[in-house]
């Protein structure tokens, strides 16, 4: 099944925004952190998945519609786990690789520009999967 291009069009352009005060302000009362959020999962949630998934050092982690990279980045960060962010708009995946360099996870992240009916990878390459958001 084809991504719907006019959803496509609209995150495109969602993603190109430049961020404000006042959307960093939004994010920070609303997710409870500054964490490239382009959705409504909160901190406490992503938290969460780290228990609920055993996220640690070595874990593969598959970001599934990651946008930004919120909350693959922060799960990575906070765990060590090493994480492939998924989406079709490549200006949130360019906004989540110059966040990857920017907070040192250049090396435990990547981008990868696919949609999830057709990931391109094999079974067995992650450990653990999330999505938030998404569906």
């Amino acid at each position: 099944m084809a991504p719907d291009k006019k959803i496509v069009s609209r995150f495109q352009d969602r993603y190109s925004l430049p961020v404000t005060d006042a959307a960093l302000a939004v994010e920070r009362e609303v997710i409870g952190a500054n964490v490239g959020a382009s959705g409504y999962a909160t901190v406490a949630q992503a938290d969460a998945l780290i228990r609920r998934l055993s996220l640690q050092p070595g874990t593969r982690l598959l970001d599934v519609g990651a946008g930004k990279g919120w909350p693959g980045l922060y799960l990575a960060q906070r765990t060590g786990c090493d994480v492939v962010l998924t989406d079709i708009p490549a200006p949130g995946l360019a906004a989540a690789a110059r966040r990857a360099r920017e907070q040192d996870l250049a090396n435990r992240s990547s981008v990868v520009r696919a949609a999830a009916e057709q990931l391109p990878f094999r079974p067995g390459t992650f450990d653990a999967i999330v999505h938030t958001d998404t569906l």
